[in-house]
């Protein structure tokens, strides 16, 4: 435990700036939420599990920051087991939407949860274990192949829940850390080659109707407007009857008028495009991109390199939720249900951020040796 001194001197260490930045961001949230979920039959249940979702994110998140990181390097194999229990799991108990064939949740009583979502913090830590453990010779094929395994079982078990969002920020994790670890450039040019040839294998193969029609919908939005293309077509409506300053708050159209699909989920950014316009949108941006700079901050002054490996992982993560999520609405990208990190509804996604910004802080706290008054 922490006494007197020790607190006091951990919060004089503490990152407020970007404790600061994913409260507010969460407080947004709940704003959008309320009122994407204002005219539906579930609407207190919903703003309820959010708000407690909260709330114990912030316990999470303070929990998280006041374990010393480095202490994970002697349960890493045991997170990681029980990372693959967890998804092993999900695909013999697992429950999901029967449109999309997902598997994504396990429910206890009237509570789901998304161990996937779990795992990507466990992922951040587990992986950055092993980078270090290999850092001096990342290189050698016999690491590189060990790093893949790794990565690949983890991904392997949520492309088997037929959720190739959340398997592809496992990739973009998997990417960024080994990025910064050194990784020869000729290991990327192999792995973007390989990705190139697989791509026609995994959607004339891998891939279900519903996913090759998401990207049919991404090359022509006009595709499907009666199914996968509804959604694309509606949001981007959404966003650009907002114009500059937005509809009003509660005032979007489509949005009270149930135009929108998924809105308080997938697509809340519509929400807040059509509520609050253009300035609305670009400062929420903003503050997600000062949440990524912030971890990527921290990744650079962190006094080891666990630490910076772990922020790294996190700081992928909220990009490419954000640019993902962000680039569906506006019909960027293809639509994958990736969540926008802090403000999209679902308590799994919301405890999963801001525990993953208390791994970030504990990292932080550290960057200095200092005494914390643990006592023992």
């Amino acid at each position: 435990m922490l006494d007197n001194r020790g607190l006091k001197s951990f919060r004089s260490q503490l990152d407020f700036m970007l404790m600061s930045l994913v409260i507010v961001l969460a407080a947004i949230g709940l704003l959008l939420i309320f009122s994407a979920t204002k005219s539906m039959d579930n609407h207190v249940k919903q703003m309820v599990v959010q708000s407690i979702a909260f709330a114990l994110g912030i316990i999470a998140m303070v929990v998280m920051a006041l374990i010393d990181y480095e202490r994970y390097r002697d349960f890493a194999k045991f997170i990681y087991i029980v990372s693959i229990a967890a998804l092993i799991l999900v695909l013999l108990l697992g429950i999901g939407s029967e449109e999309v064939g997902a598997k994504s949740w396990i429910r206890f009583g009237g509570i789901g949860i998304q161990p996937s979502e779990m795992v990507k913090v466990a992922f951040s830590i587990t992986f950055a274990v092993h980078l270090e453990a290999v850092q001096k010779e990342i290189n050698k094929l016999k690491n590189i192949l060990l790093l893949l395994v790794h990565f690949g079982i983890l991904a392997g078990l949520v492309v088997l829940q037929n959720d190739t969002g959340t398997a592809i920020a496992f990739l973009c994790m998997f990417l960024g850390m080994i990025f910064v670890a050194g990784i020869s450039y000729k290991y990327i040019l192999i792995a973007l080659g390989g990705v190139a040839a697989f791509m026609p294998f995994a959607y004339f193969v891998l891939m279900s109707p519903y996913q090759q029609n998401r990207i049919l919908v991404f090359l022509n939005p006009e595709h499907d407007l009666g199914g996968a293309g509804w959604q694309v077509m509606q949001s981007k409506i959404a966003i650009g009857s907002g114009e500059l300053f937005g509809r009003g708050y509660l005032q979007g159209p489509q949005n009270q008028l149930g135009m929108l699909p998924a809105k308080q989920t997938d697509v809340i950014f519509g929400v807040l495009g059509e509520e609050f316009g253009l300035i609305g949108c670009l400062i929420v941006f903003a503050l997600l991109i000062f949440v990524i700079l912030r971890c990527l901050h921290i990744a650079r002054t962190s006094k080891d390199k666990l630490g910076s490996y772990i922020c790294v992982g996190i700081a992928s993560m909220f990009t490419f939720h954000t640019i993902e999520n962000i680039g569906m609405c506006i019909g960027l990208l293809p639509v994958t249900g990736i969540p926008l990190p802090f403000l999209s509804y679902g308590g799994s996604s919301l405890l999963t951020n801001f525990a993953a910004i208390g791994l970030v802080l504990s990292v932080g706290a550290r960057r200095k040796t200092i005494n914390f008054g643990i006592k023992t």
